[in-house]
């Protein structure tokens, strides 16, 4: 099978993760990069039902950071990845590392793990710049971080999807 790249953009509850593990269904050798922290009892129950939902068909890597890093981790022979998700895993470069310099290299590494992806990859993220205009000056620099980030996996991806209740609209597809 051809190595792609497919992002999953949407709403907050819009369908993106279920429809990342259909879209992965298809594979046998498959991982889940999880990149959410149990930082709280409120994201346990989420993180428990996310494994839940995807059951015991995915190699299960946890990596809040260096994203580029669990990609190259994969098993050898791995077909499909499903990551989720960049906008918790941009929440936690911000938290981690003050200094845009700091942030920006995993960024990077990971915008380049796109050109030549080990195996296809199934990217979760969340499209948060359709609501209202944020008071604080971080929530907007968070906001305008992840739609920059959303432009170039985009723009590197062969397929993007918008989810809106369940349903994806086709964005992009290339063949390849």
């Amino acid at each position: 099978m051809n190595k792609r790249v497919i992002l999953l953009t949407g709403g907050a509850r819009s369908g993106k993760s279920r429809k990342a593990l259909e879209l992965a269904s298809g594979y046998r050798r498959k991982a889940f990069i999880a990149t959410a922290e149990p930082l709280d009892f409120e994201m346990e129950k989420r993180i428990a039902a996310h494994r839940r939902e995807r059951g015991d068909g995915f190699v299960t890597v946890e990596e809040p950071v260096d994203l580029s890093g669990a990609i190259a981790s994969l098993p050898t022979g791995t077909e499909v990845a499903v990551i989720d998700c960049l906008t918790v895993w941009l929440g936690n470069l911000l938290y981690r590392f003050r200094e845009p310099e700091e942030w920006l290299r995993p960024v990077e590494s990971f915008l380049k793990t796109l050109k030549s992806p080990p195996c296809t990859l199934v990217i979760v993220t969340n499209e948060v710049g359709m609501g209202i205009v944020p008071q604080e000056r971080a929530t907007r620099e968070y906001r305008d971080l992840a739609g920059e980030v959303n432009q170039r996996v985009a723009a590197a991806a062969d397929t993007v999807l918008f989810m809106s209740c369940g349903l994806p609209l086709v964005l992009k597809e290339r063949e390849k």
